[in-house]
């Protein structure tokens, strides 16, 4: 296994970055402003390492996965609806999905990771709306939902949540007062927390921030917003001889 992995390190993919965490006095300081990897880092609490892929949370029948669930490739993905450039790497995974997914080559799992600092009370409500939606309207709709969201979110905090997540609810046909008895129970909190927590601890410092598993079961980190030809060559590289 050891072999593989450094098999797999040594080839070079234009454009996906490895991702690696940076120690500063024990605690992690991103911002915005000095990202070069499109996507949107922000101050993380002090870990004891760069976190792990390997520590990723098994993927189960309680994930958000679009296409085929056994695919030999899958590329889970932490995301912040109101990140732009999460909004942007949602168009280039519905592509992927165009392609590798319709061959039944490549799953997408979607995963919360909301930057409470850049995005405060916003991220987390969308989120748990997700989820409600998913409860009342079944996976298609959580989908759905993050499809018409990402299209008409201005992102970076400017949502109106107020106008777009009613007029969403609505789009898809579903009762309003379900949805928000059910954001307001709380039920998904802990969900979307403990997808947060997973996301650090294998190594996410900004979003989006993807794990790719390829078909041999070797993971590889995706960050940022990598362009489609890009994604393509590692998936590529996770297919191997499939």
């Amino acid at each position: 296994m050891e072999e593989k992995k450094n098999r797999g390190m040594n080839l070079a993919i234009p454009g996906a970055i490895v991702f690696a965490g940076i120690l500063i006095s024990g605690a992690l300081i991103f911002s915005p402003s000095s990202n070069t990897g499109g996507e949107e880092r922000v101050a993380a609490q002090p870990v004891q390492d760069e976190g792990s892929v390997n520590v990723m949370n098994p993927i189960t029948a309680e994930d958000h996965i679009r296409g085929n669930p056994n695919a030999p490739v899958k590329i889970v993905e932490y995301s912040d609806y109101e990140c732009p450039f999460c909004k942007r790497f949602h168009e280039t995974m519905n592509e992927v999905m165009d392609t590798y997914g319709a061959e039944g080559k490549v799953a997408w799992v979607f995963r919360h990771f909301p930057l409470d600092q850049l995005h405060p009370i916003k991220a987390r409500k969308e989120a748990a709306t997700a989820e409600c939606v998913a409860e009342i309207g079944g996976d298609a709709m959580f989908w759905k939902f993050s499809d018409r969201f990402f299209e008409l979110t201005p992102s970076n905090n400017q949502t109106n949540i107020d106008v777009v997540l009613p007029q969403i609810v609505g789009e898809l046909g579903l009762s309003q007062a379900k949805v928000d008895e059910c954001v307001a129970s709380g039920r998904y909190d802990d969900h979307i927390q403990s997808d947060f927590d997973n996301a650090v601890a294998t190594g996410g410092r900004g979003t989006p921030w993807s794990i790719l598993i390829a078909a041999d079961g070797t993971a590889y980190p995706l960050s940022g917003a990598q362009p489609y030809n890009s994604v393509t060559q590692l998936i590529d590289l996770g297919l191997g001889g499939n």
